[in-house]
């Protein structure tokens, strides 16, 4: 890849465009069980030579987020089987809770996570606060999502993106995330009640519920080479964690009901808390067995973290995009 300063185009979308994507669903023992033909908006972001931003339409609509009570020791049981320990695994679990109803406006999301080729371009855009490398991902590919990103630098290239097109690009709440991956699912995964290394990247040294252990590749997979969600939505279980604009919260006790991000954190409420602040990451990787990668799962690192298994997807807002 080739980093370049020459300014790259910007269009003027209206209500996008259509495309048309396979929505594939499971049953619990991982077989296929419906394969639909569905269709959504979308608009594309030139970021020049040859390389482009897609952005895809999320509906305005409302859901359950987090994990009900009546399925915590379900969770809790999948995590141990997973090998995970159970005091570790009780209390991850307990994070997705309590489970609460979140009204979600319109947005569009990228149709993935942001891949090495986007990220060199927008690097060489004129920095705002934070450096940017050109080429920081540990497994690479043009077409592979960029890693080892901290939350600093993500917020970076929204930021850049914002200021070069004129339209609103941020990371999107772990609400508006959430909402987005299951695509109006209630199941563990937007694919049914389990998950296959036929329809992800993710640890297949473990499985989930019924399913049968699969392939582990030790490494990302090019975007988009999986079967989308009901909203077109691509590798939203695994590949990489995504990072969120929210700080992290221990549990929901505080949890906004109208899609925004939270901007305090536990760990600041607790006055007796080294007052560190972590990021909330969403959907798990391909190091993490199944039980990580769920739609409800949490995760979090500090701001300045970075490692192999972390990117992130672009969020922009409607109004800055529609009837310019």
């Amino acid at each position: 890849m080739t980093s370049t300063n020459q300014p790259f185009a910007v269009p003027q979308p209206d209500r996008g465009t259509y495309f048309e994507f396979e929505v594939v669903t499971i049953n619990a023992e991982g077989r296929e069980k419906s394969r639909s033909l569905k269709r959504a908006r979308s608009f594309c972001e030139d970021l020049g030579n040859g390389i482009m931003l897609d952005m895809v339409a999320i509906p305005a609509g409302e859901f359950l987020m987090g994990t009900a009570d009546a399925d915590r020791d379900t969770i809790t049981q999948e995590a141990t089987r997973n090998g995970i320990e159970q005091k570790y695994a009780e209390t991850r679990t307990s994070q997705e809770m309590p489970q609460h109803c979140v009204k979600v406006p319109e947005f569009w999301m990228g149709k993935f996570a942001v891949t090495q080729a986007q990220w060199d371009r927008v690097a060489a855009l004129p920095k705002i606060k934070t450096n940017l490398d050109a080429d920081p991902s540990n497994f690479k590919g043009a077409k592979r999502p960029v890693e080892k990103i901290t939350w600093e630098q993500a917020v970076e290239f929204c930021n850049r993106l914002s200021c070069k097109t004129g339209r609103s690009y941020r990371l999107p709440s772990e609400a508006e995330w959430e909402y987005a991956c299951r695509a109006g699912t209630t199941t563990p995964f937007h694919f049914g009640e389990t998950i296959t290394t036929d329809l992800a990247n993710y640890n297949g040294d473990y499985s989930y519920g019924n399913a049968p252990q699969g392939e582990s590749r030790s490494q990302t997979t090019e975007v988009g080479i999986f079967p989308a969600n009901g909203f077109g939505l691509y590798d939203m279980h695994g590949n990489v964690y995504e990072w969120c604009a929210d700080i992290w919260n221990e549990s929901y006790e505080w949890a906004p009901t109208d899609g925004t991000a939270q901007d305090i954190g536990s760990e600041l409420r607790d006055p007796h808390h080294v007052q560190r602040v972590s990021q909330l990451l969403r959907g798990g990787s391909w190091l993490n067995c199944p039980w990580i990668c769920r739609s409800a799962a949490r995760s979090k690192l500090i701001r300045g973290g970075y490692t192999a298994v972390i990117g992130f997807r672009v969020l922009c807002s409607v109004s800055s995009t529609l009837h310019r």
